[in-house]
């Protein structure tokens, strides 16, 4: 892990691409908002509920704008891969140190995501389904697969993704007298699946059957039996999917086309994505479910990746209208720094609020609202953190 300023770099810098990770960064941030929970206090306004909606994960089916997060983070990463590989070959560096350094940055990442996800835990919490541990587990693959050709590229993509599909289609499904408390699930959950689909219902599958036994190899409290929310060590093959998604979009990026060539395979994308991910859900194949990252899952988020990517590149880099985004870059290029730092610091930010201005600072506006104000302060204090960051050329990289 390093700190340093990302002119040293020869590449050109694409502002939309941080743009849209500043976004993404933001949507996670703003998580201290609580708008869940305001809107819970205000149970008759269509807008509170909206915005609670989208601030949150649905049950299992479906899409909210909070579920984009992870696979726009995923994708950026593939997005950026092509910038990176360049950078590095103009400043000399061979295939294997470049691969060697892939390697060491796979390894931070998925210990980095492993301590944040065990502070204020008695001991290390082993687990790998969180965003930085599972672009950790399939860095180094895309790695290999962006020095290889566009047809390689799709080709890895399909086996990725029709390999995961097949090999969770032929794990058996429960059958008669089938013991569910013993696997952490419930018989009557309401959005178990019936039918082909079923596969994928949560905790019955065999993502879940895999980590009852790999999560038990290491030391921890109490023996593994299920993640509560439905997620998965094994997300990370699909997600690599979501990452190869994101190389394609790069290399079109990198590459010396036309802007108007850029945005239409951008947008193209978006619209093959959409309707594959569409019919595979429809027809029952294969259901839509971010929780444990179905290759449907990979494809529909795809998609909105796509188009997230195409509107900001025609807007900011295309058509040059760059000074609203700003505040989003200041965001999208420290984007590490903004993880580490929403994790670690708000609540002894929002503490320090309350020590120095008073218990009752953020009842301002009434109880029902304190969350929202309380949560507003502390987003705003990680943008300056982020500012004071980008004004000193401080950034901090793995």
């Amino acid at each position: 892990m390093e700190i340093s300023s990302p002119l040293a770099t020869p590449r050109e810098r694409i502002a939309s691409i941080d743009a849209y990770r500043g976004l993404v960064m933001l949507l996670m941030m703003a998580e201290v908002l609580h708008l869940a929970q305001v809107a819970r206090a205000f149970p008759e306004s269509g807008l509170w509920q909206l915005l609670g909606y989208h601030q949150s994960h649905v049950q299992w089916l479906g899409c909210s704008l909070h579920d984009l997060i992870q696979p726009s983070f995923s994708f950026l990463v593939g997005v950026a891969l092509p910038f990176s590989i360049a950078s590095r070959m103009a400043r000399g560096q061979s295939t294997r140190t470049m691969f060697g350094h892939a390697v060491w940055r796979s390894l931070l990442l998925i210990l980095l995501g492993v301590f944040l996800r065990s502070v204020d835990r008695e001991q290390t919490n082993w687990t790998f389904e969180d965003t930085l541990s599972q672009i950790g587990l399939g860095y180094a693959f895309l790695f290999l697969l962006g020095m290889r050709s566009f047809r390689t590229q799709v080709i890895a993509l399909g086996v990725v993704l029709g390999g995961y599909w097949l090999a969770w289609a032929l794990y058996p499904l429960p059958g008669s007298g089938f013991d569910y408390a013993a696997a952490g699930a419930s018989a009557d959950w309401p959005h178990h699946a019936e039918g082909f689909a079923a596969h994928w219902n949560k905790h019955l599958n065999l993502g879940s059957a895999f980590d009852r036994w790999f999560l038990n190899l290491f030391p921890r409290p109490t023996s593994y039996v299920v993640n509560g929310g439905g997620y998965l060590t094994l997300s990370f093959i699909p997600t690599l999917g979501t990452m190869l998604l994101g190389l394609l979009a790069g290399n079109w990026l990198k590459a010396g086309l036309q802007p108007k060539e850029r945005l239409k395979r951008l947008l193209l994308a978006a619209v093959i994505c959409f309707v594959l991910g569409g019919l595979l859900h429809q027809l029952g194949f294969c259901p839509i479910v971010k929780r444990i990252w179905t290759p449907s899952w990979v494809l529909f988020s795809g998609g909105w990746c796509f188009l997230f990517m195409a509107v900001f590149y025609a807007i900011i880099d295309w058509r040059g209208m760059k000074k609203w985004a700003f505040p989003l870059i200041v965001i999208g290029m420290n984007s590490i720094a903004a993880y580490v730092i929403a994790h670690l610091i708000g609540d002894f930010i929002s503490g320090s609020f309350k020590t120095h201005l008073g218990q009752e600072v953020f009842v301002l506006l009434g109880e029902k609202l304190e969350p929202l104000l309380e949560g507003l302060a502390v987003l705003a204090s990680y943008w300056l953190i982020l500012f004071w960051m980008y004004r000193r050329k401080l950034f901090l990289r793995i």
